[in-house]
C-alpha cells in the first residue's frame, strides 16, 4: 500500500487535466520512481476528486461517428441474415423435456416460455376446453409420462394445496380422484369451522 504525500497528490492535480489514465500513471510513475498500477492512480483521483476533464461525454461541437445512421451500422459475422434461424430453433408441435421431467410441445413461434405447453395440458385441454384459470392438470398416477386421459385430473389449486398437504396423490389415477373428493371434504370442513 502507497502513503501519498501532499506533494505526490499535488502533482496529481497539475497533471491530471486532458490526460488519459495510462498518460497519468506513467507520468507520476516517473517523477515518483514508483510503479504503481493505472486502477490505483485511477482510485487515488478519484478518492481525492481529481478529475481528468474527459467524462465520455461528447463535448458541444463534436459529432458522433454514426449520426445520421438508423440502427446498427452493418452486420457482423454474428449478425442473423433474413431468414436464418438460431441453432436451436425447432419447428412447431416439437417436444423438450423440462427440468422437472415434464414433456412440453412447442405451440407458436417467438422466444419467451408461453410457446411451449405442457403436453398433458394439451391432451386434456382436447377433450374439455382450456384449463380454467386456476387449475391445474395432474397425473392421477404420479407418472409423468402416462398421457392417458382417463389418468389426466383438473384440480384447483386449492385442491392441489389439499392433495400435497395430505399425500392424496397415489400412484393409482383411482385412488388419486378419491383423494380429490377428500380434499373437497377438507376444503368444507374448513370452510364450516372458520364460518362458525
Amino acid at each position: 500500500m502507497h502513503f501519498y504525500t501532499a506533494e505526490e497528490i499535488e502533482y496529481l492535480k497539475e497533471v491530471a487535466l486532458g490526460r488519459s489514465n495510462k498518460e497519468i500513471t506513467e507520468m507520476f510513475n516517473k517523477k515518483f520512481k514508483l510503479n504503481l498500477s493505472e486502477k490505483i492512480i485511477s482510485a487515488t483521483r478519484k478518492r481525492y476528486g481529481i478529475k481528468t476533464g474527459s467524462d465520455g461525454r461528447f463535448g458541444k461541437g463534436n459529432i458522433p461517428f454514426n449520426k445520421d445512421k438508423k440502427g446498427l451500422t452493418g452486420a457482423n459475422k454474428t449478425s442473423f441474415k433474413k431468414g436464418n434461424k438460431p441453432h436451436n430453433w425447432v419447428p412447431i408441435g416439437s417436444e423438450r423435456i423440462t427440468k422437472d421431467g415434464y414433456i412440453q410441445i412447442k405451440i407458436q413461434e417467438g422466444k419467451f416460455q408461453h410457446n411451449w405447453k405442457g403436453k398433458h395440458i394439451l391432451i386434456w385441454e382436447e377433450s374439455n376446453g382450456p384449463v380454467p384459470k386456476g387449475h391445474n392438470v395432474i397425473f392421477g398416477d404420479g407418472n409423468n409420462r402416462n398421457f392417458d386421459l382417463d389418468n389426466l385430473i383438473l384440480v384447483s389449486k386449492k385442491q392441489m394445496l389439499i392433495l400435497n398437504r395430505n399425500s392424496l396423490i397415489q400412484n393409482d389415477a383411482e385412488l388419486t380422484k378419491t383423494g380429490v373428493l377428500i380434499a373437497d371434504l377438507y376444503s368444507k370442513i374448513s370452510d364450516r369451522k372458520k364460518g362458525s
